[in-house]
């Protein structure tokens, strides 16, 4: 039975509506749904037949098969791309073949069927002719309305003689219902071009949810740029744009990559990535809530400005602008997204879509999802500003959208705001991630909602990532300095007149770390032996043999160390009396006097390190770039005390979760105001791996990256770089166990990737390898300690949870009691003579907690 009421030929639509609802985005309204003819808007009784000839005979094909999205209490959109079977999987749709084809749905369970092209059966309630049209390259979407609420259908489209994929979804509960539970899972990055899609096998096979909330980077406007060069599954082959531009190096020669520029090129990356039968599985079973982040159109961009390179600025220093290739982003987008948006094909300009917008599940959760590129105003710190150690300007992304240091950012904040208050009549106009008019929306959709929980649906980090770049150096120095101050004082030793006392070395060496003469700080450490020894005061001991009051401190600190650890023997002495005075004195040291400090000179690094010595914002491409308005909307629920408030995040590929502040530069950090979880790629390179390669032969390797050559029999030398990155940005100080946790999934990528057989053989060889490890001194001490002082720093204290290195996705079960996050990790590559992604996939879970009524999360 056709969807379509006898009064619809009445029914006028305004322009907008028009646009929205005619062509290849139609209605169609359920017969025995909740919604009769006649009722609902002018939109939801709009026709959904085609005066096109109807498809026949079986040269058809659905390349990329069917999915579905936005689904609401009584609607949901139907999506499908449909061409003759002689096309190639991302071709273009020829030119002159518009037909109509069918789509059908019903209610009754056909669960059996999801993974087949089997007609389904079962009463329909849906039965309709839908164009087809190559001005949209053949892709068709239907706006199914009149459904019931909570309910699962089952549905597809039928060209001529040939059946899609049969595809499920499920309504939204009632709004104002009582709801006990949602379950969703929310994706992000999911990049072609490296590491495997996995994820999504274990999420259509193993994951029972209401929806999938897709966080943006649905697709990589780029191909082959120098972070898509990382080993990628052999199914995924090389992408080949139809136009393209090509991209330039930092001195602005020509590469092999290219970005995406036309229509054409934009399609065809959906195709192809819709091509893939993993992704294709997920979305035949559940319905997708999406919105975009930045590689939809340009890595890093701003509503229609590019920030590649330094050939991405104009003759004033200023971002290009492309409001073509914008509006072609903009357009591939609505057509192969199942999305229920406004999008004006007529209107002049590059912002024609708006994407944000709200979902009610009952009386549990209201999801609010924003767009953060195509209202957001210019990065604060622009690529044209001067860098004053070259006199020229920084061209690139470092230093204006990372490692941004922060205070050139507030300076230029201000100033900024400043401006923005004179000029026009809102003060975050020129610091804005989400414009004035959707901040406003954002607000009373969060002011006025009755929902328990208030989740946001939000494309970038919300939390403060930031680094003290004196505190990182400062231990550094100290760490490199430790084995240094330990042949110091076994040198001592072969002193004589020390008799061979490792007390009194320790105390020496101490002394003449901090500025003392030999001589000088040969007799203090046999003063503070004397005194001890005779139960005198050691420290005055020290002073009246000529030591300042900071070198007695520091010897008698170093002395007492020694004798603590006599019961382990002379090498423990030793190390732990050169840590004491490595932390004692090095380090506050070169916090003092940072780039000035003789340890910094002696370094050799004076030079390269001096720029470091001030505190930096990781990434200004997040939130931490719209301080303001952060504050701006976190002030919003502080002040009308609206609790329960849960971001969604992707984009930083790697998993955190931790609480947003009204003020992280405030003492302590600000009041929590809301919580943020971040969940990492499907696939993409992960955020530890593109700071380990930024870092490089800096001074700041260490802080990011450990190497680690491990030996194993009948494989060879496995190497692995252990991620420090996460201690360094704030996470807890491991154990042992911790920190052999920590590397358990890349060492098993690592053997994987060398032929160790996934199974029983490739566990028990990790197993084994972490065993040796656990007992190794390089690992347990070394390795540890260092660990250990970069989580001291102390860094990010909001940061509940950090795993910078990871693929994945994350599952939340909502009830009114607690919102419950699953982190996902899943484990890398295997190589059996071509890569492929595990037959294990989930490689670790973690779980993050909110308890209602509290601004707060906790991890298990």
């Amino acid at each position: 039975m056709a969807g379509i009421c006898p009064d619809t030929k009445e029914i006028k639509l305004d322009r907008r509506q028009f646009l929205k609802y005619g062509g290849f985005f139609s209605v169609s309204v359920a017969s025995g749904g909740l919604t009769a003819c006649g009722g609902g808007t002018a939109a939801s009784q709009a026709s959904s037949g085609s005066d096109l000839p109807a498809a026949s005979g079986g040269s058809w094909k659905f390349p990329q098969s069917v999915a579905s999205g936005d689904p609401r209490p009584d609607s949901a959109v139907l999506w499908t791309r449909v061409v003759p079977s002689s096309v190639d999987v991302a071709a273009p749709a020829p030119a002159g073949n518009d037909v109509s084809i069918r789509l059908i749905v019903t209610a009754a369970d056909n669960s059996a069927l999801l993974g087949s092209n089997t007609a389904l059966t079962g009463s329909t309630i849906v039965d309709t002719r839908l164009s087809v049209l190559a001005a949209y390259d053949n892709t068709v979407r239907s706006k199914v309305t009149g459904l019931t609420p909570g309910q699962t259908y089952f549905y597809q489209f039928i060209a001529g003689d040939v059946r899609s994929n049969v595809g499920r979804f499920k309504t939204a509960p009632a709004a104002g219902s009582n709801v006990s539970q949602v379950q969703f899972a929310y994706i992000t990055c999911q990049d072609w071009s490296v590491n495997h899609w996995g994820a999504f096998s274990n999420i259509a096979k193993n994951e029972n949810l209401d929806f999938i909330i897709h966080l943006g980077d649905y697709i990589y406007e780029t191909v082959g740029a120098a972070f898509q060069t990382a080993p990628v599954e052999s199914s995924h082959i090389a992408l080949q744009l139809p136009d393209g531009t090509v991209m330039n190096d930092a001195s602005g020669a020509p590469t092999k990559a290219k970005y995406a520029t036309t229509l054409a090129d934009y399609r065809y990356l959906y195709k192809m990535y819709r091509s893939d039968p993993r992704q294709q599985a997920v979305h035949e079973r559940f319905a997708y809530i999406a919105i975009w982040d930045d590689h939809e159109f340009s890595d890093d961009g701003w509503q229609d400005a590019i920030t590649y390179d330094n050939n991405s600025l104009d003759a004033q220093g200023q971002n290009i602008h492309q409001p073509t290739r914008r509006r072609s982003a903009n357009q591939a987008w609505f057509e192969y997204m199942p999305a229920d948006v406004n999008f004006d094909s007529a209107a002049t300009g590059f912002q024609n879509i708006q994407i944000y917008r709200d979902f009610q599940f009952g009386n549990l959760m209201q999801l609010i999802m924003t767009d953060e590129r195509l209202y957001r105003s210019d990065h604060v710190v622009p690529e044209s500003i001067y860098n004053p150690a070259t006199g020229k300007p920084l061209n690139n992304s470092i230093g204006s959208r990372y490692i941004v240091p922060q205070n050139v950012y507030n300076m230029l904040e201000a100033q900024e705001i400043t401006t923005a208050t004179a000029m026009t009549s809102d003060p975050l106009a020129y610091n804005t991630m989400l414009g004035q008019t959707q901040r406003d929306w954002w607000k009373n959709k969060m002011q006025n909602s009755s929902n328990t929980w208030k989740v946001w649906g939000n494309e970038v980090c919300l939390m403060r990532m930031g680094l003290n770049g004196t505190d990182a150096i400062a231990t550094l120095i100290a760490l490199n300095a430790i084995s240094t101050v330990a042949g110091s004082i076994t040198t001592a030793l072969s002193n004589p007149a020390l008799g061979g006392n490792v007390l009194v070395a320790a105390a020496l060496v101490a002394a003449a770390t901090a500025g003392a003469s030999q001589s000088t700080a040969a007799g203090a450490g046999v003063a503070i032996a004397t005194a001890d020894t005779q139960g005198g005061n050691t420290l005055a001991a020290a002073v009246a043999a000529g030591l300042s009051t900071t070198q007695a401190g520091i010897a008698v600190a170093a002395y007492n160390t020694a004798k603590s650890a006599a019961a382990a023997g002379t090498a423990t002495q030793i190390g732990a009396a050169a840590q004491v005075i490595a932390f004692g004195y090095i380090k506050p040291d070169v916090q003092a006097n940072k780039q000035n400090s003789q340890f910094v000179i002696a370094s050799g690094q004076q030079a390269a390190l001096s720029a470091y010595f001030t505190k930096f914002l990781l990434n200004c491409d997040q939130w931490d770039g719209y301080n303001a308005e952060r504050k701006n909307l976190m002030a919003h629920l502080l002040n009308n005390k609206i609790s329960n408030v849960v971001a969604v995040t992707g984009d930083i590929h790697g998993f955190f979760a931790g609480t947003v502040n009204s003020d992280f530069d405030a003492t302590g950090g600000g009041t929590p105001a809301m919580v943020d979880l971040v969940t990492a790629g499907i696939s993409s390179d992960s955020f530890f791996s593109y700071m380990k390669a930024g870092a490089g032969s800096t001074g700041l390797a260490t802080i990011v990256s450990y190497p680690l050559s491990i030996p194993v029999p009948n494989v060879g030398t496995v190497n692995i770089n252990v991620n420090l990155l996460d201690y360094t940005m704030g996470k807890a100080a491991p154990t042992v166990d911790g920190l052999l946790e920590q590397i358990r999934v890349q060492l098993t990528g690592a053997l994987a990737a060398q032929g160790v057989p996934e199974g029983a053989v490739l566990s028990g060889t990790v197993a084994a390898i972490l065993a040796s490890l656990k007992t190794n001194s390089a690992f347990n001490t070394n390795l540890l300690g260092l660990a250990q002082q970069l989580s001291a720093l102390n860094s990010n204290p909001w940061l509940a949870h950090i795993n910078a290195d990871a693929q994945g996705y994350a599952v939340a079960t909502v009830t009114p009691g607690s919102f419950v996050v699953q982190f996902k990790q899943v484990n890398k590559l295997v190589n059996t003579g071509n890569m492929t992604a595990p037959g294990n996939v989930v490689a670790r879970v973690t779980t993050a907690t909110v308890a209602s009524g509290k601004a707060a999360v906790s991890i298990s």
